[in-house]
């Protein structure tokens, strides 16, 4: 498993649009987002009694979350997707899934899962059988994103969070969702083994300092 560095800053509008510039300046848009920006709806899972959200909130050093999500309302390529986090080091693992196997999972029928082709997705299943995983909230958010070949430095811009509630029909258009609390925004900066000088100086803001902000999180503090 490769882990990558990872810092989070909560700003607001007026940090992105003083910083957007100087991104523009030094690194390139990632060559997949339509101009320059995904839409991205992801579908968190958590067990019964809200593991995933309590270790967040406790600051536990070692911990997993499962979602999907797909880019830009294209429900033919939807991603399963595991984060591992390690302190400040993340990782993440990915497997395809079908619209069909999407939809099987947020109507509550998963025995088609046991004995996939894909592990991750059987791994789910373990996790869904033996902690009661299940789909909780759907959360919806726009992303700028920048990549820097030196050090493999991408930078992250996400705003205009919405989260479902405790809705979970992931693949419907209209599922109603609301902006969360304070309306955030989160500059995210990943790395592998070094971060180059100029990309350091380039998210320098003041009276900005790294932050555990979670997504997941905040759009659960309305249950």
């Amino acid at each position: 498993m490769e882990f990558r560095h990872e810092w989070k800053h909560n700003i607001n509008m007026s940090d992105m649009i003083s910083i957007r510039p100087r991104l523009r300046a030094v690194m390139q848009p990632d060559e997949h987002a339509e101009n320059g920006k995904y839409e991205i709806r992801s579908l968190y899972f958590d067990s019964l009694f809200d593991k995933a959200l309590r270790e967040k909130l406790d600051g536990v050093n070692i911990r997993e979350k499962f979602r999907i999500r797909y880019y830009n309302g294209d429900t033919s390529y939807i991603l399963l997707e595991k984060k591992y986090k390690r302190g400040s080091l993340g990782s993440k693992t990915n497997a395809l899934m079908t619209e069909e196997e999407a939809q099987k999972i947020t109507d509550g029928h998963f025995d088609w899962m046991q004995g996939h082709k894909e592990p991750l997705i059987r791994e789910l299943y373990d996790k869904m059988t033996m902690q009661g995983l299940r789909p909780k909230t759907i959360v919806d958010y726009t992303r700028k994103p920048y990549t820097y070949p030196p050090g493999n430095v991408r930078i992250t811009i996400d705003y205009h969070i919405h989260t479902g509630l405790f809705h979970t029909d992931f693949l419907n258009p209209d599922c109603p969702t609301i902006p969360i609390k304070g309306d955030p925004v989160i500059l995210e900066i990943k790395w592998d083994a070094w971060l180059p000088d100029i990309i350091r100086r380039l998210v320098q803001l003041e009276n900005r300092s790294s932050t555990a902000f979670s997504k997941y999180a905040a759009c659960r503090m309305y249950d």
